[in-house]
């Protein structure tokens, strides 16, 4: 900014403020503009939705599959909905399980690319042997070294071991 005072000597003071300020007003333009379109955001992973059609069944199936216990729960104040939050004790990321009163058939999955994935500690094969005896594995990739249970309302959960990458 100063530069450009320097070179405009045969400009009035006043022409040079004026100058001045319509280049200070660019300035914090481009600035700006370029902060919002470059900015660095730092998110942390919180919860994950699935709405749920039995509540009771699904806690169930979080529990003996997976572990996961009740962290909270939310109730509508007319009993419309019941927000359950799960934890898996050892992070703070929360499974949100929402069941809504007024809803009257299973949820569709559609095509079903979405999912959670968890990472389980202990014997994996072990693991996988509980989990097909219950009858939750829908989907197996023996060359990947993966697999899939299924919820009650059809949500696949990914899980692999916690050892690795």
């Amino acid at each position: 900014m100063i530069a450009w005072f320097v070179l405009l000597p045969k400009i009035s003071l006043r022409k040079k403020a004026e100058f001045f300020q319509i280049s200070e007003i660019i300035r914090n333009f481009v600035f700006i503009h370029y902060k919002r379109k470059f900015m660095e955001i730092k998110a942390k992973f919180d919860h994950y939705n699935c709405n749920v059609f039995d509540l009771e069944k699904s806690l169930a199936f979080y529990d003996k599959a997976l572990g996961f216990k009740t962290h909270h729960q939310i109730k509508a104040s007319d009993g419309s909905y019941l927000i359950t939050y799960l934890t898996d004790r050892s992070s703070s990321f929360l499974l949100e399980l929402t069941w809504l009163r007024d809803w009257e058939k299973p949820y569709e999955m559609g095509d079903n690319e979405q999912h959670l994935c968890v990472r389980v500690a202990g014997d994996y094969n072990e693991i996988r042997r509980f989990h097909r005896e219950n009858g939750w594995i829908c989907y197996e990739n023996q060359a990947m070294g993966l697999y899939f249970i299924e919820d009650p309302d059809g949500y696949w959960i990914e899980i692999l071991p916690l050892d690795r990458k």
